[in-house]
């Protein structure tokens, strides 16, 4: 078992044209995570299950924590200066337990999350809901970052992925600085995970929101994530994937710049191209 539990071996038969091989494999570790959150009450302490979802172990507590900020359930930006704490438990389990004075609406605790493509839920709800939810304004002044830069990000995310060399299964979420700075990393099996655990790291430390900031996402930027990346404050999503359309209407609607199919040598510019200069580019 490897690192946080997130990699083990497997046996398994590799063909390589005709002569099979008996050999271990690196797999990804890929295990529920309930996430709950404690209320306090006048003198009790009601705990709520809040969410199960299938992640990579490791890097739990940023997961929790980031996953109740993009989902609008606390809306302090530092909550764990604030008294919020997260226990563990179990190894499946996350609880985080909020102060007195922070206050949640118990009716968002049994709403059904944006988590996938698949919600029935239609965009004009949907982007309606993000609003509803709240978010940092967007500063209209920047980031703008050059396009060789940009054209470089997707090498510096590699070379960040100790997991996915490894395992060659987990996507990646990333946030730079407008100079391509890495400030934090994580990884995990599912895509909006990576995003709520790298969200989280930044809560940890007391950065949100990012208003200077460029999110780079491994895969695709479909909705969940772009509203996740909204809510901490960050103006520019980049994807190595497409982007959706809802995530190109929410970006629309909000003055965010959206960037698909990147790679060294090219890039789709969608949404706010103001972000990206392009001086000299050919």
């Amino acid at each position: 078992m490897g690192r946080d539990g997130a990699w083990k071996g497997w046996p398994i038969t590799g063909w390589r044209r005709d002569h099979a091989e008996a050999r271990e494999d690196v797999v990804i570790v890929e295990e529920p995570l309930e996430i709950q959150v404690v209320v306090p009450g006048d003198g009790t302490m009601e705990v709520f299950p809040v969410a199960v979802t299938m992640r990579t172990p490791g890097d739990d507590e940023e997961l929790a924590l980031g996953f109740f900020y993009t989902e609008g359930l606390i809306d302090d930006p530092q909550p764990l200066a604030h008294g919020l704490s997260i226990e563990r438990p179990s190894p499946n389990e996350a609880r985080v337990i909020l102060p007195p004075e922070l206050r949640i609406d118990r009716q968002r605790l049994t709403r059904h999350f944006y988590m996938t493509s698949s919600c029935g839920v239609c965009g004009k709800a949907a982007i309606e809901a993000v609003f509803v939810q709240g978010f940092p304004s967007l500063p209209e002044d920047g980031p703008v970052i050059p396009l060789s830069l940009l054209y470089d990000l997707p090498r510096r995310l590699r070379e960040a992925q100790t997991l996915f060399r490894r395992t060659g299964g987990l996507h990646a979420a990333a946030i730079f600085d407008p100079e391509g700075r890495l400030r934090w990393l994580r990884e995990d099996v599912g895509r909006h995970n990576a995003v709520d655990k790298v969200i989280g790291a930044a809560l940890r430390e007391g950065c949100l929101p990012l208003g200077r900031a460029v999110m780079l996402v491994s895969g695709r930027a479909g909705f969940e994530i772009a509203q996740k990346t909204l809510r901490a404050g960050i103006p520019i999503l980049a994807a190595l994937g497409a982007p959706s359309s809802l995530t190109l209407e929410l970006a629309q609607a909000v003055g965010m710049t959206v960037v698909g199919f990147l790679r060294e040598g090219g890039a789709n510019v969608y949404t706010a191209p103001w972000r990206i200069h392009v001086h000299g580019a050919t």
